[in-house]
């Protein structure tokens, strides 16, 4: 019998995939979780053998849990199950080995049929040889590392299902490879296809694509300083190559870990806590704060940056607190339709002593006070509020939470600007916009009432009906034939 376990934090699903299960023959139920936390406690106690996952699950999401044990247990089947459908998440997926990708509610005939190719699946792995490497594995291990020839690189590039000829080389040394090499390419992976490999304490990723090492930076910089603000993971960036010749990227992502594995130097950690505090301050009050209030505490970051760090590596963490301003004020580097208002990594790591940073950091500061200026119509946690809302009112999990994180606030914060400032809720808020929103797209989309709920953020179309009654003062059908006979 093939044990499986069941990962979603509403009861309802929990029971009807429970229910739908006893129907399968070879299969037995192992377990039910309800969070991400508790979902990899169970994996690792009982070692199913297929796993059904929420994504939008409390604490650690879906892939999250997955990315933390799909290498570990690399027979375990992962079923991933979701409100809606997205393409970022499909991305995300990809790297991980996830077997399928259901979209809630799902029939019975959906589920039964997943269940006879998994059962499949599972029977494939059981007759076939065990294998110690996967093909990743193989290629990143060692073929990435020796010329190759023509035939053989497209063959590899179809069995990794890599989009372009051309790739970087990144090499990660770090205590925790596995896990940050796996939380990079999920970073990246949003806007670029990236895979990876980890062993021990050095991982490997490559990136498709032709990417300057300007390019690479601004890419890996938000990310690798959201991960390790104090510096202990060290990243080394190839140079862009053709397939058969990425072991010259290689070579080149090692010679740039060695040089920056050397700029690095002793790591007072007291000093780093500091920094970091100031760091947060700075991002929560520009914007809102006196201009001149911002001026001192940004020259006082910059210049205790300089005196506890050589140039260089001063340089690399105020260009990640400057793409961290930028994308706070504009929301450039979550949104790839968004430029960013200048080249951050490129002007800075072109500087060549304190003078040259002292001038050019200066001019920019100013451009991103007039900037958090020009977009404050309020305090700015609530603005950066209602921009989060408008750019992720379609996901189910949207909540005052997040909505708050992404503020810099605390939800009790957050949710008394809505309150003073609206005079209304963060919900009441949300919902409204929602509603605004499914209107137009039964005005404009040709969508089913459902799909309609499903893409403005609503997982239960019931719900959704009942909320849009309540502040239209009719239902979405009725809305739909009134708009049908107006024309």
């Amino acid at each position: 019998m093939y044990r499986v376990l069941v990962v979603d934090d509403e009861e309802p699903v929990l029971d009807s995939y429970v229910f739908m299960l006893n129907g399968c023959a070879g299969f037995t139920l192992a377990g039910k979780a309800r969070s991400g936390f508790e979902a990899l406690k169970l994996i690792h106690e009982l070692e199913p053998d297929l796993v059904f996952m929420d994504i939008n699950i409390p604490g650690l999401d879906g892939l999250e849990v997955i990315a933390d044990v799909h290498k570990k247990f690399p027979a375990m089947i992962f079923v991933l199950s979701t409100a809606y459908e997205r393409f970022d998440l499909a991305q995300r997926a990809i790297p991980l080995g996830v077997f399928d990708y259901l979209v809630k509610p799902v029939s019975k005939k959906t589920f039964l049929a997943t269940m006879d190719t998994a059962r499949a699946a599972l029977q494939s792995r059981e007759a076939a040889p065990a294998e110690t490497e996967t093909p990743l594995q193989r290629f990143m291990r060692r073929t990435i590392w020796k010329a190759i020839g023509e035939d053989e690189w497209a063959a590899i590039r179809a069995d990794l299902a890599l989009p372009s000829d051309r790739g970087n080389v990144c090499i990660l040394e770090s205590a925790e490879a596995e896990a940050v090499c796996a939380r990079l390419a999920e970073l990246v992976s949003y806007k670029r296809h990236c895979v990876y490999d980890a062993m021990l304490n050095r991982g490997m990723l490559l990136v498709s694509g032709d990417m300057s090492r300007g390019g690479l930076e601004e890419l890996f910089g938000l990310a690798l300083g959201e991960l390790s603000p104090g510096g202990e993971n060290v990243l080394g960036l190839g140079d862009p190559r053709r397939g058969p010749e990425l072991y010259l990227s290689c070579a080149a992502a090692l010679r740039n870990l060695e040089d920056r594995r050397g700029q690095r130097g002793f790591h007072n950690r007291e000093a780093d806590d500091d920094e970091r505090g100031r760091f947060i301050q700075l991002r929560r009050k520009i914007g809102a704060a006196d201009p001149a209030e911002m001026r001192k505490l940004f020259a006082r970051i910059w210049s205790g940056v300089f005196a506890e760090a050589d140039f260089t590596l001063a340089r690399s963490k105020m260009a990640s607190l400057i793409m961290f301003l930028m994308d706070d004020i504009t929301g450039c580097y979550r949104n790839p339709d968004k430029a960013p208002l200048f080249n951050a990594v490129g002007e800075i790591m072109a500087l060549k002593d304190i003078a040259a940073w002292e001038r050019w950091s200066a001019a920019a500061f100013e451009k991103l006070l007039n900037e958090a200026a020009l977009r404050r119509s309020g305090p700015l946690p609530l603005v950066k509020a209602i921009a989060y809302i408008r750019e992720y009112y379609a996901d189910p999990a949207l909540q005052l939470g997040s909505a708050a994180e992404a503020a810099l606030v605390s939800p009790a914060y957050l949710s008394r600007l809505f309150s003073d400032q609206l005079g209304t809720s963060f919900v009441d808020y949300l919902s409204a916009f929602r509603i605004e929103k499914s209107e137009k797209l039964i005005r404009e989309s040709g969508l089913s009432i459902k799909e309609t709920a499903f893409a403005v953020g609503y997982r239960d179309p019931n719900y959704f009906s009942k909320i849009f009654r309540k502040l239209r003062g009719l239902s979405p059908s009725e809305f739909a034939e009134r708009v049908e006979k107006t024309g």
